[in-house]
């Protein structure tokens, strides 16, 4: 027998095993495709064959207290061309120049240009895409989405905030509220044949969009109108840099308006330097142009100064101090106290705003009269434990906690380095310095009983269809300060304003407390100066509380001259649309 002839044929039948082995394997994975997977591959060769286009979603509308709409959608169109489709390229080029209004050379570099898609032009209002898809160019799709819309224009912009070029929130509530408002896409499937081309005979699928969810805020458009046009008149009577105004209810920091001017037209978000007010002020923004560049210009003009800028409260502050003093019994409202017009700490001759002294006065009558050297004793009495204490009891070393972002903390000394002439400074609202919105809510939070409260926009989240999402809650905070000496405040701080240095916010028949101010800004060589008033109405149970802030008048800048007289409008105007009675004179 031959070896050779034996082994051939065994090496023959281990290579034909082997292949009959791979060719079951593979009729094995090749009935496994077919036949469990079919549906798999199936859906794979039908997505190769698909093309999608978004649907954008309706975002959420933002309505006021009232209900009234101040955020809202319109519909637009997006422009788009798709090369496989396009019949008649100098058509379709020719047709969109005419309508939109573009260049042919950056039209044909989108027509001509071998994609699955290029958008010509977003943002389309309604009726020019509707004249565009009438004509029924091949290849031109014609998408109806949706811009943001804000009916009041400039009114409250940096509160509410805009939306960019996706419909995503950029600043304010907008951004903030962003989860709940954006809503989600929905899409549009088409079928293609392998060039590409749309098969006429085939369906479209759609994924509807779901809309976004409503939001609605407790600023209320009446009081937020009057409230932006007092701070425009102040601004051009005193021409000033900016003005801003806070009215807040006291019992639960619901915000009722937020002005910061000049505001900016929220429908045309990214022009700078909108409704600059005075000559100079362009002239400034001219000169800047070619230092700063344009984010930092938008910047500026998107800007919150309520909650996003810092600034030395000066004698609104003494609120603080005198709460502190009275809730500790380092004073008493009859206390006596001497001004001669300065007080000498350590080295320093820290003056009074009245040169010549107030004289022999009490405690109240040293509030009344916002007189520096009064708190500087006070302060001293207190000392710098106990005022640090009070400083962080009353919750101002941490942030408010409001809703909107970018909130700044308080800037304050280090306790360790707190030594008599600080304290002397901080005592009458110098030399540290707290945010607008910081120091409305604790005020309010000392005149309302004590309790601290959460300065906030946001009241209820709702579907399109009115259906409940979401309550939004803000429960009262920590007490801070007790009932009584609350009680003691708001009759001081009414005193302010009946017979002190808040007379000119007065409004008859309704009882008004507040506090004057008149700080100086950094440097102190400028001579610059910022004016406010915080007031707050019925005196006797606060439901309104107001603040002001002037930056920079020209000309008269104290406080109780042109700060007070706005907050004693605003009251005049907005305390009887909010069903409070004047009270009747006694006989």
């Amino acid at each position: 027998m031959n070896p050779n002839l034996t082994k051939h044929r065994k090496n023959i039948a281990v290579l034909g095993l082997l292949i009959a082995v791979a060719m079951t394997g593979l009729l094995g994975r090749l009935g496994f495709l077919m036949l469990v997977r079919a549906d798999h591959y199936s859906q794979m060769a039908e997505e190769l064959h698909e093309r999608e286009r978004t649907i954008k979603a309706a975002r959420g509308r933002i309505l006021d207290v009232n209900g009234t709409v101040i955020a809202d959608n319109r519909t637009v169109c997006t422009i788009s061309v798709i090369y496989s489709q396009v019949e008649d390229r100098e058509e379709v080029i020719c047709a969109l120049c005419d309508i939109l209004g573009l260049s042919e050379e950056n039209v044909r570099k989108k027509v001509e240009k071998r994609s699955s898609r290029e958008i010509i032009k977003t943002n389309v209002d309604k009726e020019t895409g509707d004249r565009i898809r009438a004509l029924g160019l091949p290849g031109v799709k014609v998408d109806e989405d949706y811009k943001r819309y804000y009916p009041w224009g400039s009114l409250a912009s940096k509160v509410l905030g805009f939306t960019g070029g996706d419909n995503q929130g950029i600043i304010g509530l907008e951004v903030m509220y962003e989860k709940y408002l954006k809503g989600t896409n929905g899409v549009i499937l088409t079928l293609t044949d392998a060039k590409g081309v749309e098969l006429k005979e085939a369906a479209e699928d759609r994924i509807e969009p779901i809309a976004g969810n409503d939001l609605q805020i407790s600023l209320d458009v009446n009081i937020q109108k009057y409230a932006q046009q007092l701070a425009y008149q102040v601004m051009e009577q005193k021409n000033a840099k900016k003005v801003s105004v806070i009215v807040m209810n006291p019992q639960d920091g619901a915000l009722l308006a937020m002005v910061n001017a000049p505001e900016f037209d929220l429908n045309d978000p990214f022009t700078p330097d909108q409704n600059l007010n005075s000559q100079s002020l362009r002239e400034q923004a001219a000169a800047q142009e070619t230092v700063m560049g344009l984010q930092d210009r938008l910047n500026g003009m998107w800007r919150n100064t309520c909650i996003n800028d810092t600034y030395e409260p000066g004698s609104t502050f003494k609120i603080i101090t005198a709460a502190a003093g009275l809730e500790s019994g380092a004073v008493t409202l009859e206390d006596r106290f001497s001004c001669p017009g300065f007080r000498v700490v350590e080295d320093r001759r820290i003056r009074c705003h009245k040169a010549g002294g107030h004289g022999s006065e009490t405690f109240l009558q040293g509030v009344m009269n916002s007189c520096n050297p009064v708190f500087i004793d006070v302060g001293q009495r207190l000392g710098v434990d106990r005022y640090y204490q009070y400083f962080t009891q009353f919750g101002l070393k941490g942030k408010t906690g409001i809703d909107l972002p970018g909130e700044a903390a308080t800037i304050m000394h280090k306790k360790e380095k707190m030594g008599a002439v600080e304290l002397a400074t901080v005592s009458f609202g110098q030399s540290f310095q707290i945010t607008p919105i910081q120091l409305i809510t604790t005020a309010a939070s000392i005149v309302n009983g004590g309790r601290r409260v959460t300065p906030h926009f946001g009241l209820r989240v709702s579907s399109a269809d009115g259906a409940s999402v979401k309550e939004l809650s803000y429960p009262l905070g920590d007490q801070i300060l007790s009932p009584k000496t609350s009680a003691a405040m708001r009759y001081v701080l009414e005193q302010v304003v009946a017979e002190g240095s808040g007379k000119k916010a007065a409004v008859e028949g309704f009882r008004i407390g507040g506090k004057t101010a008149t700080s100086e800004k950094l440097p102190r060589s400028m001579k610059k100066y910022i004016s406010s008033f915080l007031g707050f109405a019925p005196a006797d149970d606060p439901k309104v509380m107001a603040l002001i802030t002037i930056d920079e008048p020209e000309g008269i800048y104290y406080g109780g001259t042109i700060a007070a007289p706005v907050i004693g409008d605003l009251f005049e105007n907005i305390l009887p649309y909010m069903g409070i009675s004047r009270e009747r004179k006694a006989g």
